[in-house]
């Protein structure tokens, strides 16, 4: 590669095979040929190429040394220096656009470093995880942070963005609970979540706040910070048993029907329940949820009212406290059931969430919290997919049955 090319730079990383090593020198040469004809563009002339002195660009001031974290381990580059001239007689120092200044790994390497971080590995641990990838490259926790911390700001825009462009047709609403360092002490704190179905199939976490509790308040403003960025009123929101919640939509989202979750309802009724009556409560209540029509699913609940008034009204005022709200879901297509009868898509975010940070026993800041959930959806580590049956979205829309009265 002419005045590139030359012996081995010295690095050695104990345990690499030669195989190894030939292609790490490889490499170097590559990224140091990429940025002489980098330059080569810029000045307008190759390495010891004459020009006239009104073709001059500018002029070479021989090479620096400078180390780069890639792919294969720790790059010994010898990088070229310029000045070149200014339209109007000046000079600057010329900088690659390939490998600007003060960076010292390649986008590959730290989004590595964040990959490893977001599924599960603390900062002390990164390092070892990636030592085949870092070898002898220098990588300390507080350059782990910082990498980790560019998060922050895509953050920031992602929470505080517009949302009057999208075509939101139904809106789960529920809570998780994290365990979080607040004022000194570790406590359990619920996360409320907005996940959206747009129109278009598409499933989109919209917002996410930690607060101190699932009071009416904390959810009304939670509600009316997404209606102050734009949100359009959903066709149904989609929710668990919380009292705080369902009044808070009353209030915030007042035109918008309302689904409650089966599953959380069950789990109530099997809490009234004695113990040897949980599967047969069960299967009476699966009957009613998975009718094939909301005229079956009317007649197992007028069965179900029959059997349990009487043999344990504590169940029975569980499952009327519901009411109508249970069955929301048989005034949309059949095919979208299954995805609109619970808050499910908001439970699996939870289940691959506390997965990603089994080997951390809690989160110590908010901030931390809420970024490391970010960044698991954003990076793609935690897939959300098309609502089931979500060809059917043009047809809902278009039918004015579905919308509440002004």
């Amino acid at each position: 590669m002419g005045e590139v090319s030359r012996k081995h730079d010295g690095w050695h990383a104990p345990g690499t095979s030669p195989l190894s090593e030939l292609i790490h020198e490889v490499v170097r040469e590559a990224v140091e040929a990429a940025i002489d004809e980098e330059l080569n563009k810029a000045l307008g002339a190759d390495l010891y190429q004459r020009v006239g002195a009104g073709q001059r660009y500018g002029y070479r001031n021989g090479r620096r040394q400078r180390k780069l974290c890639g792919p294969t381990g720790n790059l010994a580059l010898r990088i070229p220096r310029a000045t070149l001239f200014d339209d109007g007689g000046g000079k600057r120092e010329w900088s690659s656009k390939m490998l600007p200044r003060y960076e010292r790994r390649l986008p590959e390497v730290n989004q590595a470093i964040l990959d490893v971080y977001l599924g599960g590995t603390n900062t002390r641990r990164v390092k070892t995880a990636l030592q085949p990838l870092l070898k002898a490259a220098p990588l300390s926790r507080q350059a782990v942070s910082r990498v980790v911390g560019k998060l922050k700001s895509s953050f920031e825009q992602w929470r505080s963005r517009r949302l009057e462009t999208l075509e939101v047709t139904y809106l789960y609403l529920d809570a998780i609970a994290l365990k979080v360092r607040r004022a000194q002490r570790v406590v359990s704190t619920p996360l409320l979540m907005a996940l959206a179905v747009l129109a278009n199939g598409d499933r989109q976490l919209l917002a996410m706040e930690l607060c101190a509790s699932e009071s009416v308040e904390a959810w009304q403003g939670f509600i009316d910070d997404l209606n102050g960025r734009g949100l359009k009123p959903p066709l149904l929101c989609v929710i668990d048993g919380s009292t705080g919640l369902r009044k808070a939509i009353e209030l915030s989202l007042p035109k918008a029907l309302v689904q409650r979750c089966a599953v959380h309802k069950l789990r109530n009724l099997k809490r009234k329940a004695p113990q040897h009556a949980h599967e047969e409560v069960t299967d009476d209540f699966h009957r009613v949820v998975y009718a094939k029509s909301e005229t079956a699913a009317r007649a197992a609940l007028a069965v179900f009212k029959r059997k349990w008034e009487q043999r344990c009204p504590a169940v029975w005022r569980s499952m009327a406290e519901a009411g109508d709200e249970l069955l929301t879901f048989f005034r949309f297509p059949a095919t979208q059931w299954k995805s609109l009868r619970t808050t499910n898509s908001i439970e699996r975010l939870n289940e691959e969430f506390r997965r990603r940070i089994k080997t951390q026993s809690s989160m110590p800041t908010d901030d931390t919290a809420l970024i490391l959930f970010f960044g698991l959806i954003a990076g793609g580590h935690i897939v959300i997919r098309k609502l089931e049956g979500y060809r059917r979205l043009p047809q809902v829309l278009l039918d004015s049955t579905l919308r509440k009265a002004a």
